[in-house]
């Protein structure tokens, strides 16, 4: 076993990166075999196919032996070839590769900065550049290199800030515990509502009787556990126990937004009462505490230098299988698992166990996988828009993207262009805005729970609901769409954003309105996916395509026809009566997204949506069966 190096030899520049390399070789080095190391397999792991050959050491190394070993110290100096079937493709320039940290044998792939995932192409990555950094990692040097943006070390340990902790087994039985409570209990049913009486007492009185019911649920489900906790003692004694297990429930619900639907807005609204100075006064306890987060953890331990190390960037990619093949997607599988266990056994301490660090880089992979659930869905309409649609003058009649006041529901009038510079904006606005979602989730908690930050009952047309100002989350909203206007240049209709007021009356409704990005645009792409299939391979759905071909003109003009109708009719102004309550503005043209949802059943080309395995867009995993 490899001893772990200390916090002083790591940022030591010499000696530390020594004690890290020979710690890789160290752990990832297998047991002396009889036999010798197969031939065009790395001496190192023996497992690997050798894609690097050192001219000092006279061996082959796999891509990630060969850089973890050679990219520090005086074996950081070694000149690497590439391993090819024919001698001419083994020239290298050694001396750029020590300088430039470039290696002729690093065909490294681009690695997408918040989804981890392996880019095959120049224009996917392209995609990214108006928020994110397009990251490069170099298998010889081992470091990211970045355009645009700050080094990935950087900006992952930024992002970890606001990146939720995975929950544990027994933080998943807590939870359980809490929804079941939550599910059970009348909370918004009986203290928003106007009536007389002491309101802070009914507050205090709801809210001993979730705790009554949660202490209920612990002991009924771990006796010992809950005895010792609850045994001759009052609520204000376990104070710990209740911020823990709501805590919690926030934590899990940021990362699954899908989740808790019905059980999270009670929560918030019990945790928003339980701040007001009267309430605490009268519980004599306090149930909020701060959200855990990755950088948070590795803070509270001292090891926050984890995230400086550019196998970060390796251990938490998403390994996606499209147009990989297997030998491919076991390969990058290999790679990250043995990168995940270096970084445990390297960085591992008394006060910070191998098994957090695991914990913190598995979060940090469920931020890539959420990512790539919701933002990038974004990124693919807009690719859709810019491929399929020219600005200037439409294809034809039925394919142009104009809209007019008055005709078909639409509050708007604008010309093909502007229509097209208007989804345009708006697709990239709700791309940043997913983007920097875990951000805005936490900045809307914390403007929910602010202790000075009261909120007043109102009827805003949509029934009793609490406005509230949300200064935080206006600051950052403000600060996406400022951004979002330099990318596009020139900007149609309205900026204004609607936060505190009668159409976003607090921080919650705004934060659920964004969630529902993803579950408009991913049911649509997958219907994209679906006519593109038929595109390429009609002989494997014969059916479908004869049926698409007759009712559309083929799978081409299908896709044209749904993305016309939707770039037209889905951004159409539609969000409510006038151009400054919302029609243009902000969150008006998300409202407007959800009527063309609303009459999808409606369109002659609905059956296409039904081939595909689409059941709604708030229906199953991304509205299919």
């Amino acid at each position: 076993m490899p001893v772990a190096p200390t916090l002083k030899e790591i940022l030591n520049e010499q000696s530390g990166d020594d004690v890290l390399a020979e710690a890789f070789r160290e752990a990832e080095s297998p047991e002396p075999a009889e036999e010798g190391t197969p031939e065009g397999f790395c001496v190192e792991c023996k497992d690997q196919e050798a894609h690097v050959y050192c001219e000092q050491c006279q061996e082959d190394f796999c891509e990630v032996c060969g850089d973890m070993i050679h990219r520090t110290g005086r074996r950081r100096l070694h000149v690497l070839r590439s391993v090819a079937k024919e001698s001419s493709a083994r020239k290298v320039d050694g001396e750029a590769s020590h300088e430039s940290g470039a290696s002729a044998m690093d065909q490294s792939p681009e690695i997408d900065d918040e989804s981890g995932s392996v880019e095959a192409t120049d224009a996917q990555a392209a995609m990214m550049d108006s928020g994110a950094f397009s990251v490069n990692f170099s298998s010889q040097s081992g470091k990211v290199e970045t355009s645009g943006g700050p080094v990935f070390s950087d900006w992952i340990t930024e992002r970890a800030k606001f990146i939720p902790l995975r929950l544990t087994l027994k933080e998943r039985k807590y939870l359980r515990l809490l929804e079941a409570a939550l599910n059970v209990s009348e909370y918004t049913d009986k203290i928003d509502v106007l009536m007389y009486g002491n309101k802070t007492k009914r507050i205090v009185g709801q809210i001993k009787e979730l705790c009554a019911i949660l202490s209920g649920l612990v002991l009924a489900s771990d006796y010992k556990a809950g005895q010792t906790l609850f045994e001759d003692k009052q609520f204000e004694d376990n104070e710990e126990f209740f911020q823990k297990i709501f805590e919690i429930g926030r934590r899990h619900k940021i990362m699954n937004p899908e989740k808790m639907r019905n059980e999270y807005g009670k929560l918030m609204f019990l945790l928003q009462d339980a701040q007001t100075s009267e309430v605490k006064r009268m519980l004599n306890l306090s149930l909020v505490a701060p959200i855990k987060t990755v950088h948070s953890v590795l803070e509270a331990l001292g090891t926050t230098y984890v995230l400086e190390d550019e196998m970060v960037a390796v251990a938490t990619r998403e390994i996606v299988a499209l147009g990989k093949t297997r030998s491919q997607i076991q390969l990058e599988t290999k790679q990250k698992e043995r990168a995940v266990e270096y970084l445990c056994k390297a960085y591992a301490t008394i006060d910070c166990p191998a098994e957090v660090i695991r914990q913190c880089l598995y979060s940090i992979g469920d931020n890539h996988a959420y990512l790539r659930f919701t933002r990038d869905s974004c990124d693919r309409m807009i690719g859709y828009l810019s491929s399929l649609f020219v600005p200037k003058k439409a294809e034809s009649e039925s394919l142009s993207l104009a809209i007019l006041l008055g005709r078909n529901g639409a509050r708007l009038t604008h010309s093909h262009e502007s229509q097209y510079h208007y989804v345009m904006q708006t697709l990239t606005l709700w791309r940043e805005m997913l983007h920097d979602m875990f951000m805005l989730w936490h900045q809307t908690d914390q403007d929910l729970l602010a202790p000075g930050n009261t909120y007043r009952l109102k009827d805003t047309g949509q029934g009793l609901n609490r406005v509230q100002s949300c200064p935080r989350v206006s600051k950052s909203v403000h600060t996406i769409l400022h951004r979002t206007q330099r990318a596009v240049g020139r900007w149609v209709g309205s900026s204004m954003v609607h936060l505190g007021d009668r159409n976003v009356p607090n921080a919650l409704v705004f934060i659920d309105k964004y969630n529902q990005v993803a579950s408009i645009l991913n049911p649509i792409v997958r219907v994209m996916e679906f006519l593109e299939g038929l595109e390429r391979s009609p002989s494997l759905n014969p059916d479908a395509a004869d049926l698409v071909e007759r009712a559309h003109g083929g799978a081409v003009a299908a896709k044209k026809l749904i993305l016309a109708d939707f770039f037209r009719s889905a951004f159409d102004g539609s969000g409510a009566d006038n151009f400054f309550d919302a029609g243009s503005c902000i969150d008006g043209r998300l409202t407007s997204a959800w009527n063309w949802c609303s009459t999808i059943e409606k369109k002659r080309y609905f059956n296409v949506f039904l081939l595909s395995g689409f059941v709604g867009f708030n229906g199953g995993p991304e509205g299919f069966n």
